[in-house]
């Protein structure tokens, strides 16, 4: 059987990192199998849903390199649920209720009091044709419950959290459908899961009671239930659920000039053992990608340790893959030369400017502007097609007598402004011999 993942993003707001995590995870195991990953947009919330919203969805995925083989709107697909539904109402396995939430909290407040769990009493279910006229008749529209089969346990074997087991007799039977007629998410995404023909569902921990009753709603409709796996949630780098997880996003981490590579590279084993290796290819991860190697630990994410993932991987972009984001007149040389000194994309062009100029050189003392006006000597009759730098620094090792930080340091500041930063072997040839000379004559 062809392995079929999806993400199922609601567009209410844009995706936030844990969101992110759970495509890439998803799109993974569909890779890794070579299956099909699948996109669907949970737009029934008509008043939240906005547009822009699917856009930013649709934009970050692309972002991401994360490309999906089909893509659904649930706010298309309402004769689908409809008909489902009706097949539902006929099995018996949907019934009309019509307590307000006052009375529902109400009934809840009084079990409580009595010590027991605050499971929905299923008053509805007795009342008569008779009665449901009545209500009718005064006006009143019913929602509609999913009524849970309670002569078994709920049981699956979990990817993530292994077997799992639910007693339903201690869970209220869902609420599916409002008094308006507008759905709520449990039953349309079952349909839609079995509609799509998805095989794996992969999703966080706090779906595991909702997983637990929609295994029954695929039974009652008489389909397969997908593989389940519920992946630990993640908490902040000072080891606790961070609010700001909740809505950091890839709008804001673009920004700062993360790459995509980096975002992969550490969602990829966020929550497994692994190390998080920046030298790894994105077939490497895919081919190690095992739902067993996840704990059921939170997931720690750590934004420094992003930073320095992204820094990390920067160096090792080839010139192809970067090229639009250069500043003009940077070439494959260039980006060699500076890359090992960046650690965001946008930094190259305060790098490049070392070899554009103009440059600033700090005030040297008479003996340091005597040696360098003897360096723009021995530039100047250099043939500048033989690595310039080695053959600069020896000539005036074996002139002066200098070596090590005083002999470097000097030439370094006069010809870049900096006391570190690329390596003035690849930079002198960029720079250009007459630029050179130049700005040893300080």
């Amino acid at each position: 059987m062809t392995t079929v993942t999806r993400f199922a993003p609601s567009p209410t707001g844009l995706l936030h990192i844990g969101n992110i995590r759970t495509a890439l995870h998803n799109w993974m195991l569909a890779q890794k199998s070579g299956g099909r990953f699948l996109l669907r947009i949970d737009d029934t919330d008509a008043a939240r849903s906005k547009e822009e919203y699917v856009d930013a969805i649709r934009d970050t995925l692309a972002w991401l390199g994360l490309n999906h083989d089909g893509e659904e709107r649930q706010s298309a697909r309402s004769a689908l649920y409809e008909r489902e539904f009706q097949k539902l109402v006929e099995g018996g396995r949907v019934y009309r209720a019509y307590e307000s939430a006052q009375e529902l909290e109400l009934k809840r407040k009084v079990l409580l009091g009595r010590g027991l769990p605050p499971v929905y009493d299923r008053a509805a279910l007795h009342l008569t044709e008779a009665d449901h006229a009545a209500k009718a008749a005064a006006g009143e529209t019913p929602h509609w419950r999913f009524l849970l089969d309670r002569d078994a346990p709920i049981e699956w074997v979990d990817g993530i959290r292994g077997p799992q087991r639910f007693d339903p007799a201690q869970m209220s039977d869902p609420v599916v459908r409002r008094a308006d007629g507008s759905w709520l998410y449990m039953l349309p995404s079952v349909i839609d899961d079995v509609d799509m023909g998805v095989t794996q569902i992969l999703r966080g921990e706090d779906h595991v009671t909702n997983s637990a009753v929609q295994v029954q709603m695929f039974e009652a409709m008489g389909a397969p239930v997908p593989a389940l796996a519920h992946e630990a949630l993640l908490t902040g780098a000072e080891g606790k659920l961070s609010k700001r997880l909740g809505s950091l996003g890839i709008g804001e981490l673009r920004e700062q000039g993360i790459e995509p590579e980096a975002v992969i590279a550490l969602l990829a084993r966020l929550g497994t053992s692994d190390p998080v290796d920046p030298a790894l290819s994105l077939a490497e991860l895919i081919a190690a990608f095992d739902l067993s190697r996840f704990g059921r630990a939170p997931a720690r994410f750590d934004e420094a340790e992003l930073a320095r993932l992204n820094a990390s991987i920067l160096h090792r972009l080839p010139f192809e893959r970067v090229s639009a984001g250069l500043p003009a007149g940077i070439d494959e040389a260039g980006w060699d030369a500076i890359r090992p000194n960046l650690s965001t994309i946008a930094e190259a062009a305060d790098w490049w400017a070392i070899v554009t100029g103009p440059i600033t050189s700090p005030a040297f003392d008479d003996e340091t502007r005597a040696f360098l006006a003897s360096a723009a000597e021995v530039a100047a009759g250099l043939d500048w097609a033989e690595a310039p730098w080695a053959a600069l620094t020896g000539a005036l090792k074996e002139a002066t007598g200098r070596k090590g930080k005083t002999l470097f340091l000097p030439l370094r500041q006069a010809i870049t402004g900096m006391e570190h930063g690329p390596d003035m072997r690849a930079l002198l040839p960029l720079i250009g011999k007459d630029q050179v000379v130049e700005r040893l004559k300080v």
